[in-house]
C-alpha cells in the first residue's frame, strides 16, 4: 500500500506531463496558429492538434482513396498540426518538381536505418552524390544487357503456367457472365507476379538466382550478423514494416520510442520480427555478392556499380551504405512492379474491350508461337504502353502521399505562401483521380494516353513520383512490365474467380494486394477454341 502511495505522485506527474504535451500545448499552438495553417479545412476536428486521425484513416486500409473523395471538395486539407495534403495536380510541380525548394521531411530520417539509401536520404548534396554513383547502373543503355535476365524469368514463369493450364473456357466465362469452375482456379497471378519481380531484380541487381519461379515459393536463406542462417518467407518479411509505419508514424519526435513500445502488442511484435527477417535476408544477399566480388567476379549488375565507377576505380562506400542500397533496390524494385503487373492484367480482364484491342496490337507484331516477347518488338507499341500507364494511373503502386518539407523561408504552393518547415504531400492516387485532368477518373480508359493528348497528360502521371527524387528504376520497371504483359496476354487467356470479383488492396506506403486466383488456358490464335472442348 505504501509503495503504491509513494509512486502515485510520479504517476500523476507523468499523466499531467502527457496531457500538457499532447493536448494542452498542441491546442494552444493551434489557437496561436504561427504558420497560418488554421485557414485550411481539417481532415477531422482534431487534425489541428494531432495527426492521429490521419493514422486512424490508415488503419481502415485505403487512406488515399478516402483522401481522394475529400479532395473533391477541398484542394488543400490539413491532416495534422504541421501537415497539408494537396488534391490539385498543379501542386505537383511546386512540391516535387525539379526546381522545388522542398526536401523530404523528417519521416524519412526517423524511419531510416544506420545508413541512408537513395530513397530516404534527405540532404540534397548527399542525394546528388548517391544518384551519380547509381546512375550508371540504372542507365537506359543497360536495358539491352538486362533483357536476357528478364526473358529468362518470363520463360520460367511460363513453364509453370503451362503446367496449370486448364481447358478453354466457355463464351459465358470468357465474357465474365459466369464464374469458372472453382477447380479451374489453378493460378494465383498475384503471387507469381511477385515471384517474377523478385527473381528478376535479384538477378539484375545482384546476379543471384533466387529460384522462386522454379520452386513456386518465396522461401530463402537469411543470415544473422553472427553468421548463423535460417530459412524464411521473403514476402512475409518484406511488407509488414511499411504497414507498421503507416499505423504509428503520427509524431516524428516520438516515433523511435513508440516503434519499440508497441512491440509488446502481438500484432506489432510480429511486424518487428518480420522487419528483422528482412534485414537478415538482405544481409545474406549483399554478403554473398560481396564474396563473389572479392573472389574477382566482374558482373554487369547493380552491385558492381556500387563498388566501382565506370573506369573500374573503387567508390569506397561504407559497407552499411552498400547494404542499404541493395535493400531499397530489392524492396522498391520488386514490390511496385509486381503490383503494377497484377493490376494491369486485372484491369484488362475487367475490361474485355481493352484486352481485345491490346491483343490485336500484339498479334500484329508477335509470331503465333512466340513465347517471350522481344523488347524491341513491343517497347514502342502505343496501346500496350497506354494500358500500362492507365493501370499505373488508376491504382499507382506507391499511392501514399510522399511527404516533403517546405524550406525555412517558406514557399508558394498553388500560388499561396506556405510557412517554412511544413510537411506537404500529394498522393499519387489523389492526383490521378483529379477529374479536371482525367475525366471519368474511376474508369480504366487506356485511350486517354494516346496521341498528343496523351503526351500532355504525362506530367500528371506520378506513379514514379516526379522531379529529381523520382524513381531511378522506372526503366527497369517498364522493361519488366512491357515484356511480361505482352508475353502472357499474347499466349494465354484468363478468367477471374467470378463476375464482379475485385482485387483487395491494402495501403501502406505502397499498395499491398491480396491474392488473384485465375483460370488460365492457352489462346487459340486465329482458331475457334471453344466447341465444347479445345480444338488445339
Amino acid at each position: 500500500m505504501w509503495s503504491l502511495l509513494a509512486t502515485a505522485p510520479y504517476a500523476i506527474a507523468l499523466a499531467c506531463f502527457l496531457f500538457v504535451y499532447f493536448i494542452v500545448y498542441p491546442y494552444v499552438e493551434y489557437l496561436r496558429d504561427p504558420k497560418g495553417l488554421r485557414k485550411y479545412p481539417n481532415l477531422s476536428p482534431f487534425s489541428g492538434i494531432s495527426a492521429l486521425p490521419f493514422m486512424f484513416l490508415a488503419s481502415r486500409g485505403f487512406r488515399s482513396m478516402e483522401l481522394s473523395a475529400l479532395h473533391r471538395k477541398n484542394p488543400v486539407i490539413r491532416t495534422g498540426p504541421n501537415m497539408l495534403s494537396y488534391g490539385d495536380v498543379r501542386a505537383i510541380k511546386d512540391i516535387y518538381g525539379h526546381n522545388t525548394k522542398c526536401i523530404k521531411d523528417a519521416s524519412y530520417v526517423v524511419t531510416a536505418g544506420s545508413h541512408t539509401n537513395l530513397a530516404d536520404v534527405v540532404d540534397k548534396p548527399e542525394h546528388a552524390r548517391k544518384r551519380k554513383v547509381l546512375s550508371s547502373a540504372y542507365a537506359l543503355k543497360n536495358l539491352e544487357s538486362w533483357e536476357y535476365k528478364v526473358s529468362d524469368k518470363i520463360e520460367r514463369m511460363i513453364k509453370h503456367f503451362e503446367t496449370v493450364c486448364t481447358a478453354p473456357a466457355s463464351p459465358d466465362v470468357v465474357s465474365g457472365k459466369v464464374a469458372p469452375d472453382p477447380k479451374d482456379l489453378t493460378l494465383d497471378f498475384r503471387a507469381w507476379s511477385n515471384f517474377f519481380t523478385l527473381d528478376a531484380i535479384a538477378d539484375i541487381g545482384l546476379s543471384e538466382k533466387l529460384g522462386f519461379l522454379d520452386s513456386g515459393t518465396d522461401v530463402c536463406i537469411a543470415e544473422r550478423k553472427d553468421g548463423s542462417t535460417y530459412e524464411t518467407n521473403l514476402r512475409e518479411a518484406l511488407y509488414p514494416t511499411a504497414r507498421k509505419q503507416s499505423l504509428i508514424l503520427w509524431n516524428y519526435a516520438w516515433y523511435p520510442v513508440l516503434n519499440q513500445l508497441v512491440n509488446v502488442i502481438p500484432f506489432f511484435r510480429h511486424m518487428q520480427t518480420s522487419a528483422e527477417n528482412w534485414e537478415n535476408i538482405m544481409w545474406r544477399r549483399a554478403s554473398e555478392r560481396l564474396r563473389r566480388y572479392e573472389a574477382g567476379e566482374k558482373l554487369e549488375d547493380f552491385f558492381q556499380a556500387l563498388m566501382e565507377d565506370k573506369t573500374g576505380s573503387p567508390n569506397n562506400l561504407e559497407w552499411g551504405e552498400v547494404v542499404a542500397e541493395c535493400n531499397i533496390m530489392m524492396n522498391a524494385g520488386s514490390v511496385t512492379t509486381a503490383v503494377a503487373i497484377a493490376n494491369v492484367l486485372y484491369q484488362l480482364l475487367r475490361n474485355p474491350r481493352c484486352l481485345a484491342k491490346l491483343r490485336e496490337e500484339l498479334d500484329a507484331v508477335l509470331d503465333e508461337d512466340e513465347v517471350v516477347a522481344e523488347y524491341d518488338k513491343v517497347r514502342h507499341l502505343p496501346y500496350l504502353r497506354a494500358c500500362l500507364d492507365e493501370s499505373l494511373r488508376i491504382f499507382p503502386p506507391t499511392s501514399h502521399g510522399l511527404p516533403r518539407e517546405t524550406p525555412v523561408e517558406g514557399t508558394n504552393i498553388l500560388g499561396e505562401w506556405v510557412a517554412g518547415r511544413t510537411s506537404v504531400s500529394m498522393s499519387a492516387l489523389v492526383a490521378h483521380r483529379d477529374e479536371s485532368v482525367f475525366p471519368n477518373a474511376d474508369q480504366y480508359i487506356p485511350e486517354r494516353w494516346l496521341g498528343e493528348e496523351g503526351k500532355a497528360l504525362q506530367p500528371y502521371l506520378i506513379a514514379f513520383s516526379a522531379g529529381a527524387r523520382s524513381c531511378i528504376g522506372r526503366n527497369i520497371s517498364y522493361l519488366e512490365q512491357t515484356k511480361l504483359v505482352a508475353s502472357v496476354v499474347h499466349r494465354y487467356d484468363f478468367a477471374l474467380s467470378y463476375p464482379g470479383w475485385e482485387l483487395q488492396p491494402l495501403e501502406t506506403m505502397n499498395l499491398i494486394l491480396g491474392g488473384m486466383p485465375v483460370k488460365i488456358w492457352r489462346r487459340g490464335l486465329g482458331v475457334e477454341v471453344y466447341m465444347g472442348e479445345s480444338t488445339l
